[in-house]
C-alpha cells in the first residue's frame, strides 16, 4: 500500500522527489503518512478533497484483503 500511494502521489506533484511516505503499523491499524512539498499539498488534496477522497477509497478498497484499517495523512 505504501508503494502504491508513494507512486499515485508521485504522478500528481510538481517535486516528487519530495515525497514520502512513512508507515506507522498498529494491531489494527496502519497510518501512512504522505509528506510532500508545501507547493504540492493542494494538487494531493485536491478541489473540496476529492484527491484525498479517491487516495482514501483506493486504500479502503485494497485494504479488505489484509483485514487492516487503513488511514492515510497528508502532512505538507
Amino acid at each position: 500500500m505504501k508503494e502504491l500511494i508513494e507512486r499515485i502521489a508521485k504522478s500528481l506533484v510538481d517535486y516528487p522527489e519530495q515525497v514520502t511516505v512513512k508507515e506507522i503499523i498498529g494491531k489494527q491499524t496502519i497510518i501512512l503518512e504522505l509528506k510532500v512539498a508545501k507547493e504540492d499539498i493542494g494538487k494531493v488534496i485536491g478541489k473540496s478533497g476529492q484527491t484525498a477522497n479517491a487516495l482514501r477509497t483506493i486504500l479502503s478498497a485494497a485494504s479488505g484483503k489484509v483485514n487492516k484499517h487503513y488511514i492515510l495523512e497528508i502532512i505538507g
